[in-house]
């Protein structure tokens, strides 16, 4: 079991993470091959971070047995935590694509959508998870 200080961790992480993230998008110009590959990889952690992070505030809150990203991201819809499940299945979708198959056009593609869909998605369930834990830590 974790406690509101291990959720607090994890939260920071994925902050900082998203942050790396928006660096690596900021100095991506959608023509460096490398700097694209910087930006996947780290839409791979952040993704890792944030279903993870997710998955210990629901078991601080009492809801135990959800083992995969894809039932934290069903039951996070469900409570309201993230606003597009099918954006979020999508993420999970390109997160498998680029952890096993490397693909020049899919890089490319999924490189697109972290810019213009999931960079956006990341930063709206950061001020919930922010704001889930305020609430947390004053109901303590």
């Amino acid at each position: 079991m974790f406690c509101m200080s291990g959720l607090k961790r994890k939260i920071n992480n994925y902050v900082r993470a998203l942050e790396k993230l928006n660096q690596g998008l900021v100095r991506y110009d959608g023509r460096d091959d490398l700097a694209r590959d910087g930006v996947i990889q780290r839409f791979e952690f952040t993704f890792e971070l944030v279903w993870k992070a997710q998955k210990v505030l629901f078991e601080i809150e009492g809801l135990i047995g959800l083992n995969s990203p894809k039932s934290v991201l069903r039951e996070a819809y469900a409570a309201n935590i993230i606003e597009d499940e099918l954006v979020w299945l999508n993420m999970l979708k390109d997160r498998n694509l680029t952890s096993h198959i490397y693909d020049e056009t899919t890089a490319v593609e999924i490189s697109r959508r972290i810019q213009y869909e999931y960079l956006g998605a990341f930063q709206v369930l950061k001020q919930k998870l922010e704001n889930r834990l305020r609430d947390n830590l004053d109901a303590e």
